[in-house]
């Protein structure tokens, strides 16, 4: 009779994979730890199942845990994608760093990239102080437009 893990096993094992996270912060482990979990779970429910079904099992869940990650819940819709138009700029709002006036170029810095990068150089038609709330009008070359948002 051969040797067959317990649903306990299942869960040390998925509880020390997702431990090892910590240790190696690749957010990759951590899938097949929790597909070890779930392994663990479904042996709860139905025991005796086979250790190349287990294994198989385990397996499938974390490949399934893994592509759900990238392809699902992981959006990137904060990057920049090669070819986006500049119009999906327009509208941001950012703080200004440092003043910017009609012939003086400041720099802008948002929450998230804008176009591939956090900050920016901005230009604007009035005096604008540091420290303000701005938005962009649209992006003309290597810097962006700003106007003060308004409330």
């Amino acid at each position: 009779m051969e040797w067959l893990p317990a649903w306990w096993h299942w869960l040390v094992l998925g509880i020390v994979l997702m431990l090892a996270e910590l240790a190696i912060p690749a957010f990759f482990i951590i899938w097949f730890g929790l597909g070890a979990v779930l392994l663990g779970l479904l042996l709860l429910l139905a025991p005796g199942l086979s250790l190349t079904t287990q294994l198989l099992a385990w397996t499938l869940a974390s490949v399934a845990l893994t592509v759900m990650w990238f392809r699902v819940f992981r959006t990137d819709a904060h990057k920049t994608r090669v070819g986006q138009t500049s119009g999906a700029a327009i509208g941001e709002i950012g703080l200004l760093t440092t003043l910017v006036a009609p012939y003086q170029p400041g720099q802008v810095r948002f929450q998230k990239p804008v176009l591939g990068a956090e900050q920016w150089e901005c230009r604007a038609d009035d005096n604008i102080a540091a420290g303000e709330r701005v938005q962009v009008v649209s992006v003309e070359g290597s810097y962006v437009k700003v106007i003060k948002q308004q409330h």
